[in-house]
């Protein structure tokens, strides 16, 4: 299937911690053809960057055919990790920033690393509790996960 005819899913992401690192949660919305899937689920003992990493595989992982993929997030990190050539330079760096100390979560980079390849990627930024009716809802999945483990 040539790369103009992949079928197109629209992926809101979002993570949320109570603390940071604390409880978290993730939330994901996927959008084909009009039909709509929310996924969502937690880590006890998490970081905020992690959760939003998580969505993101989460995502990926529950499509079950090469797509193009427009994913959709609040995160400035994971936005700019693939945007600004941040994920090649840390790679070629040995996973090292440019400060030479480790990059954060390499495994959950290299997970979406992995999730990703079967696709084409968009990657767009937008901004967080505002107006965006889909990044609200993902915010609130993640919000509703991360206090499944308040006590």
């Amino acid at each position: 299937m040539s790369e103009n005819r992949l079928p197109e899913v629209i992926l809101y992401t979002d993570g949320a911690c109570s603390g940071n690192p604390g409880p978290g949660g993730w939330g994901a919305l996927l959008i084909w053809n009009g039909k709509r899937k929310e996924l969502s689920g937690g880590d006890p003992h998490s970081t905020n960057n992690r959760m939003e990493m998580q969505a993101v595989i989460e995502g990926l992982k529950a499509l079950n055919r090469s797509c193009h993929v427009k994913i959709h997030s609040d995160s400035a990190l994971i936005i700019n990790a693939f945007t600004k050539g941040w994920i090649e330079n840390w790679q070629k760096k040995g996973w090292k920033k440019a400060d030479k100390k480790p990059v954060e979560n390499r495994d959950l980079w290299e997970e979406i690393i992995k999730s990703a390849a079967p696709h084409k990627i968009s990657w767009i930024k937008v901004k967080g509790h505002s107006d965006d009716a889909l990044n609200n809802r993902v915010d609130e999945l993640a919000v509703i996960e991360s206090k499944k483990f308040s006590s």
